[in-house]
């Protein structure tokens, strides 16, 4: 997994930014998303970036200076918009804090975008990141019907 310029100790961004393009590669290959589609992303996570979290809160514990990549309350916009600037997303972008399963909260969202019409597909992303095991996450397209 490659580190993601900015992002510093956790894997939260990278594996968001692994998935994600993984995704979008499968979908559109290496030439990208066409011009005229909308892609919006949505990018849902209970935990947030957990491991930077938790970094700032030891670190404030011991009377510890916190470095400015620590601002960890913007990881996931962060990480999001970057996304969206690297593969020239035209669609809005939006993170969630699940209130009941991940899954169908993201896809409500993303549905709302594109019936609202703020985006003609969604590029879902799930992340999750635990004390005790790996970062799990998942991303797919949703939509993708005004393909050009």
């Amino acid at each position: 997994m490659a580190r993601v310029p900015g992002f510093v100790h956790s894997d939260f961004a990278p594996v968001v930014v692994t998935v994600a393009e993984r995704c979008l590669r499968r979908g559109y290959g290496p030439e990208g998303v066409p011009a005229g589609v909308r892609t919006g992303i949505v990018l849902v996570s209970a935990s947030g970036d957990l491991a930077s979290a938790q970094h700032v809160r030891a670190t404030v514990e011991t009377g510890g200076r916190i470095g400015p990549l620590f601002f960890f309350q913007s990881v996931p916009n962060s990480v999001a918009g970057h996304l969206a600037a690297r593969w020239g997303l035209r669609g809005p972008v939006v993170c969630l804090s699940p209130t009941g399963d991940p899954y169908t909260d993201g896809v409500a969202e993303a549905d709302l975008l594109r019936d609202d019409g703020d985006a003609d597909e969604v590029l879902l992303i799930l992340i999750e990141q635990a004390p005790d095991r790996p970062t799990e996450a998942v991303a797919v397209l949703l939509g993708g019907g005004a393909r050009p």
